[in-house]
């Protein structure tokens, strides 16, 4: 076998694992970047990307459809699956060539094949190993299942539910949580009966309640279905589609299942264990830098216990590689990492839940509300929803949620007013732009700052 050395050896070309790259490369660091399928991992290809592509054509298809509320006479026909899936397909392809060619500017060595961790900070691919005087592991994660509950056929996880060259008339969707109220937005907006079961109490659980409650509502409004508290236990499929049974004793009928149950690590089978490395349920153990347990091997991204995020992977690799330059970052706060659900309406969070800061701080946290009503853009827009603020006991705001069309987009602002913990009086000077969203963020630290205005008491 021959031998390959580097500064550093990066295993897995997702986003934590090119983001790393691209920036050891660029603090001078020569570096190997071993991926078995597509730079660019399951974001770019079969996740974030993608999902986000039929999100806005539904977003297309439900203007169109109440394009008379505006003013505007239109007409939707029907949903061409064949051009919404090469409009998809084309953002990938030129999203993965633009990486293809940064990892060429950077002068990255790019190893395409299956990497096995053999210990020490070696990795082997095909007989030939790549040594670095640092390994980084990021092998991403998988789509999960429920024991017993085969994929296959009218059984499908997100990837299948990508590729679809059909619509099908009903579907049940396995799981609340971000991906099933995406993909269950998608297929109602392209005209699909759908119902969520969720085996917790609400959707979106790991949301501020608050934020679920107003997803719920929303959905209700759009006659998407949705069964909460209530246990899956069978599913059978035959050539006329597939049969869900629930601990209720309620059995649901549709075309497809979608599991959507959440994603598991992909550590088995990259030599993990038998090099020694510390893991949990199949998740890699690290330090708050990120380190494992063994020497100048690190982990990032998606098989870290914590948010499975792309943008958390992406800051972790950047963090790992500074890191390693010797460059001391910041330790990665992760309760400020920006949570966003791209259904319609949109839910964005960052920082604690009401919940969480009670815990933390005691009862006496303080909470406000701001009607997204009271919003001129919003009501432009035709969206409703709202943002609740959470200030801890003579502190900062620790936590900010919003629920509405487009929120997403103002998750920057609400993540430096958390990271940087501001009071809400640091925040009520600033001018937000009018007429625009970002004035219901303005508007509501106006509020918890002692100054409402267009707040109704």
């Amino acid at each position: 076998m021959t031998d390959t050395s580097a500064d550093l050896v990066i295993l897995g070309g997702g986003s934590g694992g090119y983001a790393a790259a691209f920036r050891a490369a660029e603090l001078g660091l020569s570096v190997t970047l071993i991926e078995k399928d597509k730079l660019g991992g399951t974001c770019l290809h079969r996740g974030c990307i993608p999902t986000k592509a039929l999100l806005h054509a539904a977003e297309v298809a439900d203007e169109t459809r109440d394009a008379e509320t505006f003013g505007v006479k239109a007409v939707l026909e029907g949903i061409d699956i064949a051009g919404v899936n090469k409009y998809k397909d084309g953002i990938i392809s030129r999203l993965y060539k633009g990486l293809q060619g940064l990892a060429k500017a950077h002068k990255v060595n790019l190893v395409e094949g299956t990497g096995t961790f053999v210990g020490g900070t070696t990795v082997e691919v095909d007989g030939t190993r790549y040594t670095g005087k640092n390994v980084i592991l990021a092998t991403g994660s998988y789509s999960k299942t429920l024991p017993g509950l085969e994929l296959g056929g009218r059984i499908i996880a997100s990837e299948q539910a990508l590729s679809l060259d059909y619509i099908p008339k009903k579907a049940i969707v396995l799981g609340g949580g971000v991906i099933g109220v995406e993909f269950a937005s998608v297929w109602a907006s392209f005209g699909v009966d759908v119902t969520i079961v969720e085996a917790l109490p609400r959707l979106v659980p790991n949301e501020d309640e608050y934020a679920s409650k107003q997803l719920e509502r929303a959905f209700r409004r759009r006659k998407i279905a949705f069964k909460t508290g209530v246990r899956f236990t069978g599913a059978k499929q035959d050539d006329n589609g597939v049969s869900v049974s629930l601990e209720s004793g309620e059995t649901l009928e549709a075309d497809l299942l979608l599991v959507a149950v959440g994603r598991g690590p992909n550590s088995a089978g990259h030599g993990y264990e038998e090099a020694g490395v510390k893991m949990e349920r199949g998740f890699v153990l690290t330090d708050d830098r990120l380190r494992t347990n063994l020497p100048n091997v690190y982990a990032v991204g998606d098989i870290v216990p914590g948010l499975q995020l792309a943008h958390r992977g992406f800051q972790q690799g950047i963090f790992v590689a500074e890191e390693i330059a010797g460059q001391e970052p910041r330790v990665i706060d992760e309760s400020g990492i920006p949570r966003v659900t791209y259904s319609h309406p949109e839910v964005a969070s960052v920082g604690l839940t009401e919940s969480q800061a009670k815990e933390k701080y005691g009862s006496d946290v303080t909470t406000f509300t701001y009607d997204l009503g009271g919003n001129g853009k919003s009501q432009i827009l035709k969206t409703s929803g709202g943002v609740k603020l959470i200030k801890a006991p003579e502190g900062p705001v620790v936590g900010v949620h919003m629920v509405g069309d487009r929120v997403g987009e103002l998750i920057g602002e609400a993540q430096l007013i958390y990271s940087w913990e501001a009071f809400p009086e640091d925040v009520a000077p600033l001018i937000h732009a009018h007429p625009t969203q970002t004035e219901a963020l303005g508007e509501a630290f106006l509020a918890l700052a002692g100054k409402p205005l267009h707040v109704h008491s």
